[in-house]
C-alpha cells in the first residue's frame, strides 16, 4: 500500500468542524491520508489557500540567489548583474504570480522586500 497525500480547502472555522474526524480515501493499494500542504506545478497550496509557505519559500529562495550574485556583482557589472537577477530572481518572483491577486498586503510583502533588494542590488545601493 502506497499512502498519499489529500488536501481539504476551506475557511478555517469549516477545517476546524471537519477536523475532528479521521478521514482517509482508499484506492486500490493507495491509502490518501489528510495533509496541511500540498505541492502543485510547483506552487504549495495549503489548507486555507493563503499560500503563506509559498510565499515563504519564494522569497527564501530569492534572497539566497541575491546573496550570492552579491558576491559577484563588482566584478561582472550593472548589465549582467541584471541579467542573473532576471533569470534567478524576478522569474521566480514572475512564476505563477496570478495566484496571489487578491492576497492582503501583508502577505505578499516578503515579495516585495524581495523586489526592492534586487533593485538594489542591480544599482548598487546597498541596504537601506
Amino acid at each position: 500500500m502506497t499512502s498519499r497525500g489529500l488536501v481539504l480547502f476551506g475557511s478555517r472555522q469549516i477545517l476546524e468542524k471537519v477536523s475532528g474526524s479521521v478521514l482517509m480515501l482508499q484506492l486500490d493499494s493507495d491509502i490518501f491520508k489528510p495533509v496541511d500542504v500540498v505541492r502543485d506545478l510547483g506552487v504549495l497550496l495549503d489548507t486555507e489557500l493563503s499560500l503563506r509557505q509559498h510565499i515563504t519559500r519564494i522569497a527564501s529562495n530569492c534572497f539566497y540567489h541575491l546573496r550570492r550574485l552579491q558576491q559577484i556583482r563588482r566584478v561582472v557589472g550593472e548589465d549582467v548583474t541584471s541579467q542573473l537577477i532576471s533569470a534567478f530572481v524576478l522569474s521566480r518572483l514572475d512564476y505563477c504570480n496570478s495566484l496571489l491577486a487578491g492576497l492582503p498586503r501583508t502577505s505578499v510583502e516578503p515579495l516585495q522586500r524581495v523586489q526592492s533588494a534586487a533593485g538594489r542590488l542591480v544599482l548598487n545601493l546597498g541596504s537601506s
